[in-house]
Order: structure tokens, then C-alpha cells, then sequence
């Protein structure tokens, strides 16, 4: 987290509740473009982008210390959007707010633009954009932002931005471009916004944060010589950093600071013993100048791993496949929109976990959803899928070399809702759907480009996940579509003796969930319990070893979602997009690196996760 939004936050769980006018201040007319990109409509987006502020400062205890601030306030934004949308009900702080002396809050104010509306032309212009390149453009037109900016509220990269704003603009003629750069002038947030929202604050109680005593010294040692080797590895990214040492005192004058509307003291206190503690013998209890946010970002939970944003996929979607080949994860097909006014695609988007960089690759020559894809040879094979109506059997092979896609032998059993695997170069086709659940199990063979049939699985679903390990591939959760229910049920297939043996069961029963393997081990993340009844999804992540036949938890991933993909690279797994409920589809890409991996220290106490866990001195 910065360090000046840390140490404001810092103050409002102390009592200064006029500090958040400062966020509010910093933040507002950014939030407000996004709202508006949401809403399409001036007065609802205000009232909104009151709401999320306010909430926002009742939930400031359970902001997770490494986190961005505003990329969780706009997360924020996102779900109160996706709730005015479903269900366009009285929203919930409304009753406290009319409630409110009238000088607090002036409902006039809030509806001071309702008489300026974008012209017909311009909103369908916008009407005719991915969401996701509407968002960049009101944020930079409307909110006033650069592509560093956006790229840090929205959580991606300024490269992928700028992709989406250069897509965006190749789309929209030149005098569209003109006008939307002048439209919004009489649209601004009304002036006055922040000092009702800081009046407002104060009505609502947000508790002090507890005392935390600083940890044992050979702990606090310990993680510091942790977080240090950290540190000096070039294999590990460092997001988010700040520059508030562990231990060291935030600005301790009191001083006014003046952003926009209000001045306001702030940066009065303090010490935040995190890490630095003196406790034992010798003087080696403090840690050294080390970067406080890193070390809570980077060290290990007591469930196992961590987890780190990276930049967002450049087309969000759900229900694609993902294929891993030389270090880099090829994103293969999905679903774009909302079913059925959306479209299965054949956009393939690469990614390198290294630069954290998104590229455009070659089309995938049929446009379909729901497909399950595998790698021989350096080579992906795209396999099955939906289009929107009918299942497909279409086999395609792309090189990654020459970024070219050609069509090999159709599939026996079209489908979708499948998985794949491979075991000594052939490919698996395991289950999946075409108007009911299959148990159907097909083998493709690159080398001869040909398909052939294989013992059942046991269990007959859609939506499933396989990994294979030491030649063993293990099928995992699913669905069954006559009871509308989710499967828990692991069963393992030898292809060398085309066989099933029945394992222990997934702790969570789940469909639309996704699979990788690090280190020997299955990592099932995601998910969701229902197909008919979407209402929740997970953020899941349990482990499966298959040698002891044993599933043990891990640390859930930050966003829930399901209809996900992955890919794993050097030990490191990418949970990429998927849905959320209203049909949401996500560009996220959340990175998780096991517990242990590479690190020789693991610390078995846990670092506070909140900044409602921290109290000053």
C-alpha cells in the first residue's frame, strides 16, 4: 500500500475520522467515472459513489495491510454496481442518511447535474465498447487519469491500459473522441462532495484498532533475515511496495495537508511495531530498515502460500482454457458477455509471469467457450467446446513459435464442459457434456492424429478438473445437471492399464472450479456449488496429495470466482479471470506461490493481515 494512503488509514482507526477526506478527496472523481462507466446515468452514479465511500470507511479494520487501497476501494465500486444493477433497491445506508440534518447532507447537491446528458450519438458510441475498454476511457476522459493511474485503481498494467485504450479509440471515430473530451466538463462531482461524505463519517463508529505487541525476538529475527533473502531474489516480485520501514515511525509532526477541499490534520502519531521488538537477550530484536509493506505482503499465512495480484488479462472472460509452454500461459477461447446476449471467442492472449505482460496471439480458428486444451511437444491442442448452442468436436493445434493455428482430427464425441490431460504424450478427453453428462474418456494421439475410445470414468459430469501426476490423472469435482448439484468425487485413471480407482473425496463440493500441480501436489481452486442457483462461488483453494490420497487447506485465493483457468510456472500457479454472480466476467489474475516454495524459512506465527490488527503507541 502507499505509504501516505497507510498512514491516513492509520489515523481514521485512531479517531481522526477527517483524514478520510483526504481518500475521499484523492479518489472520488475516478471512482465516480467508474461508476458512471457502470451505471450510465449521472445522479445514480453520484449517489452510489457516496455509498461506496462510506462503506469503505466502516470496513477500513478489514483491509488487508498488503493490499492496494484504491484497487480495494474499487472493488468495492465494482460490487456496488453489480448490486444497484440486480436489484435497483433502496440501498442500504439510505435510511441513516435521511435521517441527517439537512446541513450534513444536502440532496440537492447530489443532484446538481441531472440536466447535462451526454448526446444520443456519443452514448452509443460508448454503448458499442467492451466493458472493459468503456472502463479506460472514462476513467481517463471523465476521471481524468493516466494509464498508470487507471492501471493501479483497476488492478492490471499500464501496458494493458494503454491496449485497451488504444482498441477502444480505433473503435470510436474521431469526433467522438473530440467530444467525450469535452462532454463531461458540466458532469463533474459537485463541490461540497467530500465534506458531506467526512460529516457522514463521523455518525458512523468504527472501533480503535487493538493493541498488538511486537513479536518474540528470535521471530522477529528470524523474519528478517526471511524477508531480506526475499529481497535479494530476482525470482520474486515485489508489488505494492512502500516505503514505511517495519518499525519505524510514520512522520511524526503535525502537519496540514490540503488536497482539494479540506485541510486536515493529519501524520500526528506514531510507531507501528510490526516487526521491530526487543525482547530477549542480545541487541538483534529490531529488525533493520526493511519495507514494512513487503513483509506483510510476502510472508507465508498459516494455511499455506501467498497470494499477489498481476496485471489483468486484456479480455476478461470466463469458461477458456489455458495452455503452459516455455514459461509462458496461452489463454485460449471463453465466453464473452452475459449468456445468451454474449459470444464464445477465439481471442488466444499470452502471458509471461516474468514481465508480467499480456500480448495478442493469433485467433483460434473456431470461436468457442467451455473447451479444455493440453500441450505435447510445445505444441497446445485445443479440444471441444461450446458455441452457444450446439457442442463442438473441432481438434485445432497451435504453435506458439510461429503463432499459428491448424485443424487436426475432430474429436469423436463432440462436447463441451470437458477436461484434458496428458500421460507419455497422448491426450485425454475426459467427460463433459452435450445435452446430458458423459462419462465418455477418448485418447488422442498427435503423432498419428487419431482418437481412441478409453474406459469410462465412474462418475459421469461436466465442469470438471483433471491433473495428471506420475502418469496417474486424477478427475476432480463436477456437475451434475439433473440434480443441479456439484460433485466432490476424485477418482484416478491409469492409462497404461485403462482403469478408475475411486480417492478421497474433495473437502468442497464444487463445478467451475480449476486445477494445477506443483511439487507433486493438486491445487483445486475455485469454484462454485450451483450452476441454476449461482449465487456463490469460492475462493477455495484445497490441496490433494496424491501419494497419501489426502487433501489438506490452503490459503484462499483473494477473489472468489469460478469458470476460472490456470497455469502453473516455475512453482507458481496464475488463476486467471472467470465469473461472479450477475454473470460478472473478471479480467483478474491472482498469483499463489505454495508454502515453502522456494523459501527455506517458514515462520509458523501469523503477521497481523489488517490494518484494524495494528495499534499505535
Amino acid at each position: 500500500m502507499r505509504s501516505e494512503d497507510g498512514g491516513i488509514i492509520h489515523e481514521c482507526l485512531n479517531g481522526e475520522t477527517e483524514a478520510f477526506g483526504l481518500l475521499v478527496d484523492k479518489y472520488k472523481e475516478g471512482i465516480y467515472a467508474f461508476v458512471y462507466g457502470k451505471l450510465r446515468d449521472f445522479q445514480n452514479a453520484q449517489d452510489v459513489t457516496q455509498e461506496i465511500f462510506l462503506q469503505a470507511y466502516r470496513d477500513l479494520r478489514s483491509l488487508r495491510r498488503w493490499e492496494s487501497f484504491v484497487f480495494w476501494l474499487y472493488r468495492i465500486a465494482s460490487t456496488r454496481c453489480k448490486m444497484w444493477i440486480r436489484t435497483q433497491s433502496r440501498r442500504v445506508d439510505r435510511e441513516f442518511i435521511e435521517d441527517q440534518d439537512s446541513t450534513v447532507i444536502d440532496d440537492s447537491s447530489l443532484g446538481s447535474y441531472r440536466d447535462s446528458q451526454l448526446s444520443e450519438s456519443l452514448e452509443e458510441a460508448l454503448d458499442s465498447l467492451p466493458e472493459m475498454q468503456r472502463e479506460v476511457l472514462m476513467l481517463h476522459y471523465f476521471g481524468g487519469m493516466n494509464s498508470k493511474e487507471i492501471a493501479k485503481a483497476i488492478g492490471t498494467s499500464p501496458g494493458a491500459v494503454r491496449m485497451r485504450m488504444t482498441r477502444a479509440r480505433s473503435r470510436l471515430r474521431e469526433e467522438m473522441l473530440t467530444m467525450m473530451d469535452t462532454a463531461f466538463e458540466g458532469q463533474r462531482i459537485p463541490a461540497g462532495f467530500t465534506l458531506r461524505i467526512v460529516e457522514a463519517a463521523k455518525h458512523i463508529k468504527v472501533h480503535p484498532m487493538p493493541r498488538m505487541t511486537g513479536l518474540p525476538w528470535g521471530l522477529s529475527f528470524a523474519i528478517g533475515t526471511f524477508i531480506t533473502v526475499l529481497s535479494l531474489s530476482p525470482h520474486i516480485s515485489l508489488q505494492n511496495s512502500t516505503s514505511i520501514p517495519a518499525g519505524a515511525s510514520l512522520p511524526s509532526e503535525s502537519r496540514a495537508l490540503k488536497t482539494g477541499e479540506i485541510p486536515v490534520e493529519i501524520m500526528k502519531v506514531s510507531r507501528i511495531p510490526v516487526i521491530a521488538s526487543k525482547k530477549g537477550d542480545g541487541d538483534g530484536g529490531a529488525s533493520g530498515p526493511l519495507d514494512q509493506q513487503r513483509a506483510l505482503h510476502l510472508a507465508p499465512a498459516a494455511e499455506g502460500g501467498m497470494w499477489a495480484a498481476k496485471a489483468d488479462i486484456p479480455t476478461a472472460r470466463d469458461c477458456g482454457s489455458t495452455g503452459v509452454v516455455n514459461g509462458k500461459i496461452y489463454v485460449i477461447g471463453g465466453w464473452l458477455g452475459v449468456v445468451p446476449d454474449g459470444q464464445p471467442m477465439r481471442i488466444v492472449e499470452e502471458y509471461d509471469p516474468i514481465r508480467d505482460l499480456w500480448m495478442e496471439k493469433a485467433d483460434m480458428l473456431t470461436a468457442r467457450s467451455d473447451l479444455s486444451s493440453s500441450v505435447v511437444d510445445g505444441k497446445i491442442y485445443a479440444i471441444g467446446g461450446w458455441i452457444g448452442g450446439p457442442v463442438v468436436s473441432a481438434t485445432e493445434e497451435y504453435d506458439p513459435v510461429a503463432d499459428a493455428w491448424v485443424k487436426r482430427a475432430n474429436m469423436p464425441t463432440a462436447r463441451g464442459m470437458l477436461s484434458t490431460s496428458v500421460v507419455n504424450g497422448k491426450i485425454y478427453a475426459i467427460g463433459g457434456y452435450n445435452g446430458q453428462r458423459l462419462s465418455t474418456v477418448e485418447e488422442y494421439d498427435p503423432a498419428t492424429d487419431k482418437w481412441t475410445r478409453k474406459a469410462d470414468m465412474p462418475t459421469a459430469r461436466g465442469w470438471l478438473a483433471t491433473s495428471m501426476v506420475n502418469n496417474k490423472i486424477y478427475a476432480i469435482g463436477g456437475y451434475d445437471d439433473q440434480e443441479d448439484r456439484a460433485f466432490k468425487a476424485v477418482e484416478e485413471y491409469d492409462p497404461a492399464k485403462d482403469i478408475w480407482t475411486r480417492k478421497a473425496d474433495m473437502p468442497t463440493a464444487r463445478l467451475g472450479l480449476t486445477t494445477a500441480v506443483v511439487n507433486g501436489k493438486i491445487f483445486a481452486i475455485g469454484g462454485a456449488m450451483s450452476y441454476l442457483n449461482f449465487n456463490e462461488v469460492f475462493s477455495n483453494v484445497e490441496i490433494y496429495d496424491p501419494v497419501m490420497d489426502r487433501w489438506e487447506k490452503g490459503l484462499d485465493m483473494p477473489t472468489a470466482r469460478a469458470w476460472l483457468a490456470s497455469g502453473a510456472v516455475n512453482g507458481k500457479i496464475y488463476a486467471i479471470g472467470g465469473i461472479i454472480p450477475g454473470s460478472v466476467k473478471l479480467a483478474t489474475v491472482e498469483e499463489y506461490t505454495p508454502e515453502g516454495w522456494p523459501f527455506s524459512i517458514s515462520p509458523q506465527v501469523k503477521l497481523p493481515t489488517t490494518w484494524g490488527e495494528v495499534k499505535s503507541e
